[in-house]
């Protein structure tokens, strides 16, 4: 890649050749429940039927990581996230105002730097707030606060160096948006007026540019997730307006009705993940069912064309349908967790959340090391060694699979990691417009919030979940109030059990698939969650990659039109399971290890006698972050096949049959070499 081409050169490039929808919640806790009232169905200032979303969003720090959570988190401040600026100049100066040298940086310090850098500053201000963590929360505030004054004393917009033009080019006002999610962000957890008018200042009447129906290019209509942050919080009707304005335009309606008609084409996958939500986020505004369709029915073909068992779609930058060997950009993995949970948020389905889960506890750690020092740009289901798979996809090229501390000279990966711990911490719990509270995301946590007409309350998680199946959550009101207390049930969950005080509780339905328990609560109040887990086996074919223009120069097996080779995956409730091959460090296996095996077992739920869970009693789950001394592992019953993988046939193209055995599997985001998607034995 010739180092005077910007990423969004790059973008367009590769087609060539081939908020979320948050309340407030609370400003500083206290006033969450005044929020929440005024998002409840009203007529807005420009007469618009106001809709309210099923959850709101508390600010980052009210929601506390714990245990092996707050372990890993705090490893994420000692690592990358909170000393990327020192790693290269890109994270040192972009939106000081001024042009430097880096890769993809204009002259007047526009360009890839400000993508990349937003990613970082979103992530890091909201991880520094919820640790409490000050020298991280002053390092990032300062940053943001030269956007802020720059906007105050005269910029049109936040690269306020220079004039509104420079958002009229797509990249730049991508890149806008993603300051604005960071400044949303910020203002939310400090309270800082300043920032609210800022951000009201540029989306009065912030420029959004089209919403094309493909994924070929960026576009900066994903503003419309902070604008929409930004309404909520500050109620001003011109911002109302300006979406108002944008959902009425013939090019937005015409992108609508296609995504929700199905025709949904294979592009790149990040923008596919940042544009598909984009009707899902003006839902609540114009109220047609129309919008909230066409996203549901885009991540709907997005699933069913190339979703990868970690719970991200496959995207070597592009769409690159089911397969082993297929890569996920880490950009994929941030981007398809706000995406689920901003569906979450507007339309409380617990399907999305699931989702989440499933992303965060498998691709999460996977792209990582266990020091959060080094990270890659791709991870893929199997990687069997250093050199298989060893063809590197067409972009961003050569040493795209490698751990360093930023994963690519191409830094939009390094800098979206640092959204993945923060956004699932944060969202674990959520507020509801009933005045209660919902516990949205598992593991061990505490939560600070408001509820029932301001009244104080502390909720702590104390569980290793998901490494073990029990939840209890010690609940401490400031007085008796009563409050409804929404509890997801995991899809993976089976026969769930709610206990109040030690007694069951019989719970009726509030929203899908969420248990509500409505009562008198008082300090001292537990609740204990047990949410038994099951090995399940999915059983698939691999897919030939889409036969678009942009695989044309890429990997060689993209250019197989005739691939449908016979896989299974293993699940222990959310999380996917490998074989894992041990690792000298995260760029050279340890030689020899034989991983020619075929999973074999009976039906999608093998019993005992096919699958048994093991797992370490008396783990310190406190120190432990990802690496292969896990606290949890599957025994499960294989055959040793004759079979060696390939570059261009990474699996057997039939059922196997060989010598059987039992093999044992630690979680898929434990292990850097290993394999999760298995041949079957017939």
């Amino acid at each position: 890649m010739p180092d005077n081409t910007t990423r969004r050169e790059f973008l367009t490039a590769s087609a060539a050749v081939g908020a979320g929808l948050l309340l407030p919640g609370q400003l500083k806790c206290a006033a969450q429940d005044s929020e929440l009232r005024t998002a409840l169905p009203a007529i807005g200032a420009t007469g618009v039927d106001v809709r309210p979303p099923s959850f709101a969003v508390l600010p980052a720090g009210a929601v506390e990581p714990r245990g092996w959570l707050q372990s890993w988190a705090q490893t994420a401040v000692n690592g990358i996230t909170g000393h990327l600026d020192e790693y290269c100049a890109t994270f040192h100066e972009a939106w000081r105002g001024y042009g430097f040298s880096a890769l993809g940086a204009n002259a007047d310090g526009t360009g890839w730097p400000l993508e990349q850098c937003s990613y970082w500053l979103d992530g890091a201000i909201r991880l520094g707030y919820m640790l409490g963590d000050q020298k991280l929360i002053q390092k990032v505030a300062e940053r943001l606060d030269a956007v802020v004054d720059g906007v105050l004393k005269g910029g049109e917009s936040f690269i306020y160096w220079r004039p509104l033009s420079a958002v009229k080019d797509p990249f730049n006002s991508w890149a806008h948006s993603h300051m604005g999610r960071a400044l949303v962000a910020y203002q939310m957890a400090s309270g800082n007026p300043k920032v609210l008018q800022a951000l009201v200042k540029v989306y009065r009447t912030y420029p959004l540019d089209d919403l094309p129906a493909t994924f070929g290019t960026v576009s900066g209509a994903v503003n419309i997730d902070a604008i929409a942050d930004t309404y909520r919080i500050s109620r001003d009707p011109q911002i109302l307006d300006n979406m108002l304005a944008f959902s009425r335009r013939k090019s937005y309606m015409d992108t609508v009705d296609a995504w929700a008609g199905g025709d949904v084409e294979f592009g790149h996958n990040v923008i596919f993940y940042e544009h598909i939500r984009t009707p899902a986020l003006l839902f609540p505004w114009t109220g047609s069912a129309r919008d909230l369709s066409a996203t549901a029915a885009g991540l709907y073909w997005n699933d069913v064309n190339s979703l990868l068992p970690m719970g991200v779609s496959s995207g070597e930058e592009y769409h690159a349908g089911i397969g082993s060997t297929r890569n996920v950009e880490t950009c994929d993995v941030s981007a398809s967790i706000w995406t689920n949970l901003c569906l979450a948020r507007i339309t409380g389905d617990s399907k999305y959340l699931d989702r989440v889960e499933q992303i965060f506890l498998n691709a999460g750690p996977a792209p990582v090391s266990a020091d959060f020092k080094t990270m890659s740009y791709y991870q893929r289901p199997n990687r069997f060694s250093t050199t298989l798979p060893g063809q590197e996809p067409a972009n961003p090229g050569k040493g795209s699979y490698q751990y360093t501390d930023i994963g690519d000279p191409v830094l939009c990966c390094v800098g979206n990691l640092n959204r993945i711990i923060p956004n699932y911490v944060m969202h674990m719990w959520m507020a509801t417009p009933d005045g209660g509270m919902a516990a949205t995301l598992y593991g061990p946590s505490l939560m600070t919030g408001t509820v029932n007409g301001g009244v104080r309350i502390r909720i702590e998680a104390v569980t290793a979940y998901p490494f073990e199946e029990h939840i209890e959550m010690r609940v401490t009101p400031e007085r008796e109030i009563r409050f409804p207390l929404h509890l997801r049930i995991p899809a993976s969950a089976v026969e769930a059990e709610v206990l109040v005080n030690s007694r069951p509780w019989e719970v009726n339905p509030h929203f899908s698939s969420f248990l509500t328990v409505t009562r008198d609560w008082k300090p001292g109040d537990t609740v204990q969650l047990r949410f038994p887990m099951r090995v399940r086996v999915l059983k698939g074919y691999e897919t030939p990659y889409p036969q678009i223009p942009y695989f044309k120069n890429s990997r060689a097996i993209s250019q197989l039109k005739d691939i449908h080779n016979p896989y299974a995956a293993v699940y222990y409730g959310p999380m996917l399971f490998s074989f894992p091959i041990p690792a000298q460090s995260p760029n050279q296996e340890v030689p020899g290890i034989k991983s020619n095996y075929a999973i074999d077992v009976n039906g999608s739920m093998p019993g005992p006698s096919e699958a048994e869970v093991m797992r370490v009693s008396g783990f310190n789950y406190d120190q432990w972050r990802w690496s292969l001394s896990t606290p949890l592992q599957l025994g499960i019953n294989a055959h040793e096949i004759a079979w060696t993988p390939t570059e261009l046939q990474p699996l057997p193209d039939k059922l196997m049959t060989g010598t059987p055995t039992r093999i044992v599997l630690s979680p898929y985001g434990c292990a850097k070499f290993g394999v999760s998607m298995f041949p079957r034995t017939s």
